[in-house]
């Protein structure tokens, strides 16, 4: 239901080499070719191969030229992520003969709703300048066969009994001066007890932080570190599994892209335009996942089963051209925005955010500039410049937190005083 890849499929990534010690990963590694799979318009038509190949890799040279942008810095802001590409994808389109133009549109901003789908928001809500501060690992994007559970049994395993403490929601983390009794901090869970630490790695997402922050802390977070929660963005993708008792696609040819216009992506009045792509799920013949983002899949989540489930087959049949496709039998869906745990999926570099926002979000309260030694620590994917969005980004805020606890415990030799 949540992640289950691993971008970046190389020694430095901490995720994959953790991986790698039971062995999850086999030699030699299928890596995802995001090339593969037809563009189909909402006409019911294929688009030639040939126009897709050209007009996928136009857009990926467009896409680069975004993410150059933060390189090279400037001056100049060039505005939302949507603005740049669209305008860039027009431009581009004369290089097209023109009985293709049409074809090649479709597809550019098709990727265009993929893309989408990987900031898990509007791209008229994300910046264009900061697009480029996100580091791509070299060596691919590799699948867990497994999940993540089997990454992380290496790490549970070494933790000592009853150390995890599960369902215990926290009602305010205690921390100032005279707040926290005897402690250096004071965690008051929602079921009425009382955990003395001295200190507490805040790991909860961004999307939790901006629900919950202004009332989590006694006393409340400083207003640099409120600022930044507010500026860095928070997206939402969800999956949508469907099952079927026999399938209509053949086995390894079932992934589908769907062809929008730009036309088509302006009016998003129905949820199934949040919808980039439909294909197969690794290691079954019978299941396809569908993919939806933003507010599109904040929708799809308040949507009953049967309801989600017509509006995908419906799309299936405008976007193929066949009005026979059959209904799945079984429908399993994600959640990430209504879980209260969760509240969205991941964070993104927004119009108002800078990586400066998420160094501050990463800095312990209180900071370096105080005199007194800190107690609240933050860690998560949103915490870590370049790597956010990522699990090896989470998995290295973890790290970082870890040694700074290390280094005061030498430093006061045990708990700061």
């Amino acid at each position: 239901m949540g992640a289950e890849w691993i971008y970046g499929a190389c020694l430095p990534n901490a995720v994959y080499t953790l991986a790698s010690y039971d062995r999850l990963l086999q030699s030699p590694l299928p890596r995802l070719d995001a090339s593969r799979g037809l563009f189909c318009t909402s006409e019911g038509r294929a688009v030639d191969l040939p126009v897709t190949i050209t007009a996928y890799h136009t857009f990926r040279q467009i896409e680069q030229q975004a993410a150059n942008l933060f390189r090279l810095g400037g001056e100049r802001p060039h505005g939302t992520l949507l603005n740049f590409l669209g305008l860039r994808i027009q431009q581009e389109l004369h290089n097209f003969p023109e009985d293709q133009r049409y074809d090649a549109a479709r597809v550019m901003f098709g990727l265009s709703n993929i893309l989408r789908n990987r900031v898990g928001d509007d791209l008229t809500l994300a910046s264009a300048d900061q697009y480029g501060s996100y580091i791509e690992l070299p060596g691919g994007s590799v699948r867990v066969p497994l999940g993540y559970v089997g990454i992380m049994a290496p790490l549970i395993r070494d933790l000592p009994d009853n150390s995890i403490r599960y369902n215990k929601p926290v009602n305010v983390i205690r921390w100032g001066t005279g707040q926290a009794g005897a402690g250096r901090t004071l965690v008051k869970c929602c079921d009425g007890e009382e955990i003395t630490a001295d200190y507490v790695i805040v790991t909860m997402s961004l999307g939790c932080l901006k629900c919950q922050a202004d009332k989590l802390f006694a006393p409340p977070l400083p207003a640099c570190k409120l600022d930044a929660i507010c500026c860095l963005g928070f997206g939402l993708s969800d999956k949508i599994f469907l099952e079927y008792a026999e399938p209509f696609w053949v086995c390894h040819e079932g992934n589908l892209k769907m062809a929008w216009s730009a036309e088509e992506l302006q009016c998003r009045c129905d949820w199934s335009k949040g919808v980039c792509a439909v294909d197969e799920l690794p290691g079954s013949k019978h299941v396809l996942c569908a993919c939806v983002s933003g507010q599109e899949a904040a929708q799809m989540e308040s949507m009953p089963d049967n309801d989600v489930a017509e509006g995908l087959t419906q799309l299936l049949r405008k976007f193929t051209g066949n009005p026979c496709l059959p209904y799945p039998q079984m429908l399993l869906r994600s959640r990430w925005a209504s879980d209260p745990h969760f509240c969205g999926s991941y964070s993104y570099m927004g119009c108002c955010s800078t990586v400066s926002h998420q160094c501050e979000l990463g800095t312990p309260v209180p900071g370096p500039c105080d005199s007194q030694p800190p107690i609240i620590l933050f860690a998560g994917e949103a915490t870590v410049p370049g790597y956010f969005a990522t699990t090896h980004g989470a998995r290295l805020s973890g790290i970082r937190e870890a040694e700074r606890i290390v280094l005061l415990t030498k430093k006061f030799e045990g708990p700061p005083r």
